[in-house]
């Protein structure tokens, strides 16, 4: 899973700066789960400057988070999704 094309769709190019993109995108290639789960879900806040990350998806269990500092932190719940011919990344409003 998550090795097919990788898309985004307008709402993440024109909401998610690029940089967090790749952090959320590297954040699925460097799970190490026996088993990735095909809805991967981000929840991202904010604290001042700090952006908040929150990783997780339901089966297997699993959650990881971190924190940096940033210029342009945003709010926003994203969905990573692998139809197993596309992965996609979406705002959840967008599913």
């Amino acid at each position: 899973m998550f090795t097919n094309p990788r898309y985004a769709t307008r709402g993440v190019t024109t909401t998610v700066p690029l940089m967090l993109q790749i952090i959320l995108w590297d954040l699925v290639d460097s799970m190490e789960v026996e088993e990735k789960d095909y809805l991967q879900v981000f929840q991202l806040t904010t604290d001042g400057t700090t952006q908040h990350i929150t990783h997780s998806q339901e089966q297997p269990p699993y959650k990881r988070q971190l924190e940096f500092r940033t210029d342009n932190p945003i709010t926003a719940k994203i969905f990573v999704i692998d139809d197993e011919i596309h992965t996609t990344m979406l705002l959840a409003e967008e599913y």
